[in-house]
């Protein structure tokens, strides 16, 4: 079974207050529990013989959503840090290289944040062309693309940021950027 991680450390991080951070980790606590009772589901299903049902398609489709519900939100904390590291160099390289600059890079990132909707903006690197990309994903399951590696998140559900921002999410999203861990990020790339 899957346990949820303690992220207590990011308490007292500037900009984002305990009461919102409290609060998103009893949200990520809800996906964590919810990955445990659908996959109890589905074994019982699969033993019981109720594989050709409705219900069992269904299941293991919120399967998926739950999941990335619970590992999106694990790395966007992870990747949060109270004193920000700076970029090192080899990343650095890397982002200048698929966008042709850190500027046009951040300009990308921060503007997909702030695109009306709720979801994720994510910096991944795609194995196969060994390019760095900046993506959208909707919800917790649509958009994201396979064989990439994530290496930055940003959560941009009201969730992550309305109790200290309220509609300010351009303000947030600077916040978001004077949080990031880099070394952290580095590690997954």
């Amino acid at each position: 079974m899957f346990q949820a991680k303690n992220f207590d450390s990011l308490l007292g991080i500037p900009g984002l207050s305990d009461t919102l951070l409290k609060n998103h980790f009893t949200l990520y606590q809800g996906y964590v529990t919810n990955v445990n009772k659908l996959i109890d589901i589905i074994h019982l299903m699969v033993k019981e013989g109720k594989t050709s049902t409705p219900e069992f398609a269904e299941i293991n489709r919120r399967f998926g959503w739950e999941f990335n519900g619970m590992r999106l939100h694990e790395l966007y904390f992870a990747n949060l840090k109270i004193s920000s590291s700076k970029m090192d160099i080899k990343l650095s390289n890397a982002i200048t290289e698929s966008f042709g600059s850190l500027e046009n890079w951040e300009k990308h990132f921060k503007s997909l944040g702030t695109m009306r909707g709720i979801g994720w903006v994510l910096l991944v690197y795609d194995t196969e062309s060994k390019k760095l990309l900046n993506i959208w994903i909707n919800e917790h399951d649509l958009g994201l693309l396979a064989d990439s590696k994530i290496l930055l998140v940003m959560d941009v559900f009201e969730h992550s940021y309305m109790i200290d921002y309220g509609l300010k999410k351009a303000d947030y999203i600077e916040t978001f950027f004077k949080n990031i861990d880099w070394s952290t990020v580095e590690k997954r790339f």
